[in-house]
């Protein structure tokens, strides 16, 4: 009996879920870097409200509502008739607060979100889907309702393993985004808990003998379990991990307001895990990292040399520093500040677009659009491992620069596509996906720079806005506040990377770097013999 044909289109959805939503091991390429549309529509009449209240400018406004506008249009979810029409229409007009579009688009929002992965299904059945296009939709659709990235990983995992096919893989998801939140109870227990006599009246408290007892009463281990105390609370939540994420944010209100004893300052020191009813295992308080790496500071020896006099490439490491783990508004008013203390300068433009220090974003979306190539086709490299060795595999053995072996691998993807690689086993398909990625790079190269290059502005505009809306608004309920972190910090750590890289290497400038970059972009694969994998080199003498 024949067995039945394999999905290759669902294979690659799931595989580069599987990117998405694994918070370590993913390389920066390959991690998700937009919202969905829903969310976006949701952030873009918020900031209209912002700039009634003079936090965010009219042209940063605008500048949103064009690119969505732009964005939306091949969103397959935002149906085919009236839905995308009055979307459309909308996106064309003015949508200040307060007026009748503004208020039209929050009740359009909510017929968006209905029904929004249902209608990707049937898009799928009706035709052919881009699977990478696809597999960012419905990856970030999920997210954005607040699904939390380890439980989606293990739900991808699993959806695998049953061979669906493309239209099973968007019911399956259409089937979560349909279950709602629902209200979990979560455990914070405490080591050290200054001022017990405030924590004791409060209806959450629990004292040694209650949380032990909770924690048995819930199926877990107790044993050597020592704590001063707790608090319960009831969330609601998406998933187990999305609550325990509530309760960290929680945790940290707590602490932050520990800060302001007078005696025993910042004295609450609670234990490492978090409990969940109905979740078999602890939840780490410690939060996955976000993604953010610098490479280059061990690749080329800096990590601990830092005596001498302090440079501006210092600076803006210890302020993105609470990027990877720190709380939601450090990390992003630091994250920012990196990026516009390295790459703004008084002599920007002023009274345009790029007005103010957006274009400290859009410098550094081009030095990534530059990296982008190179970083992918250098995993690609490594992972290109055949049973018996062939001439590629030998070559790339050879090489003596990482240059030498990304030009290996486009020569072979010039040549032979995809196929003349031979990918390791246990990332194979998101492999292939790379590799597919990069061919298409290879045949129109100026056409995808500017696709990425839009991407990664839009991700840390994104960023900006959330800074000013927390800095100069005071607000840290932003609707994108985790999506602007979620999908910028990888792009900052892959961005300081090629700074350091550049500084440490050539002694380049930050600014002069963004300048070789914009530059790069412009030139490629032109009569100046400008190849994709020298965007950020130094000119050959």
């Amino acid at each position: 009996m024949n067995s039945p044909a394999v999905d290759t289109v669902a294979q690659h959805v799931l595989a580069r879920m599987v990117d998405y939503f694994q918070d370590a091991g993913t390389p920066w390429p390959r991690r998700l870097w937009d919202v969905g549309s829903v969310l976006a529509l949701e952030e873009l009449w918020e900031a209209c409200r912002w700039q009634a209240r003079n936090v965010l400018s009219s042209t940063a406004c605008d500048w949103q509502r064009n690119e969505l506008s732009a964005l939306i249009g091949p969103d397959r979810g935002l149906g085919e008739k009236d839905l995308r029409k009055e979307i459309t229409e909308l996106l064309k007009r003015s949508l200040v607060d307060p007026s009748p579009e503004h208020r039209r688009l929050r009740v359009i929002i909510e017929y968006a979100r209905e029904g929004y992965l249902e209608r990707w299904a049937d898009a799928v059945r009706a035709g052919s889907v881009k699977p990478e296009r696809l597999s960012r939709t419905v990856a970030a659709h999920l997210l954005d309702l607040g699904y939390s990235s380890s439980y989606l990983l293990a739900w991808a995992r699993q959806t695998a393993r049953s061979a669906p096919t493309t239209v099973d893989v968007v019911l399956a998801a259409a089937d979560l985004a349909a279950q709602g939140k629902r209200d979990f109870e979560v455990l914070i227990a405490l080591d050290k808990v200054p001022r017990r006599d405030l924590a004791e009246p409060l209806p959450n408290w629990r004292n040694k003998g209650a949380v032990v007892a909770w924690l048995r009463e819930n199926g877990h281990d107790t044993t050597g379990f020592r704590a001063g105390g707790g608090f319960v609370y009831t969330v609601r939540a998406w998933d187990a991990y999305g609550a325990a994420g509530q309760a960290r944010q929680l945790l940290e209100r707590m602490t932050a307001r520990a800060e302001f004893l007078r005696k025993d300052r910042g004295g609450v020191a609670p234990l490492p895990s978090i409990w969940v009813a109905g979740h078999h295992t602890p939840v780490p308080l410690s939060p996955p990292a976000r993604g953010a790496d610098v490479l280059s500071l061990v690749h080329e020896g800096h990590l601990y040399k830092v005596e001498g006099y302090r440079t501006r490439i210092d600076d803006a490491l210890e302020l993105a520093a609470a990027v990877n783990r720190g709380a939601l508004t450090p990390a992003v008013a630091g994250g920012w500040a990196a990026v516009e203390s390295l790459l703004s300068h008084p002599d920007d433009p002023k009274g345009e677009e790029r007005s103010g220090k957006a274009v400290a974003a859009d410098r550094l979306a081009a030095i990534l659009a530059c990296s982008w190539p190179r970083a992918e086709l250098t995993t690609i490299a490594h992972r290109h491992a055949p049973v018996q060795p062939d001439a590629l595999s030998a070559a790339v053995a050879a090489a003596d620069t990482n240059l030498r072996c990304c030009q290996l691998i486009v020569e072979a993807l010039e040549t032979g596509g995809a196929g003349a690689l031979a990918l390791t086993k246990n990332t194979k398909l998101s492999d292939r996906a790379a590799a597919d990625r990069m061919a298409a790079l290879i045949v129109a190269p100026t056409q995808q720079l500017q696709q990425v290059n839009k991407a990664f502005r839009i991700a840390l505009r994104r960023l900006y806005r959330t800074r000013n809306i927390i800095l100069h608004g005071g607000s840290i309920d932003g609707v994108a506040l985790e999506a602007s972190l979620r999908t910028a910090a990888p792009l900052i750590g892959a961005g300081l990377d090629r700074v350091v890289h550049a500084y440490y290497t050539e002694g380049l400038e930050p600014l002069d770097l963004a300048a070789r970059a914009e530059v790069a972009l412009r030139l490629v694969n032109g009569e100046t013999g400008l190849s994709l994998v020298e965007l950020l080199e130094p000119r050959r003498r």
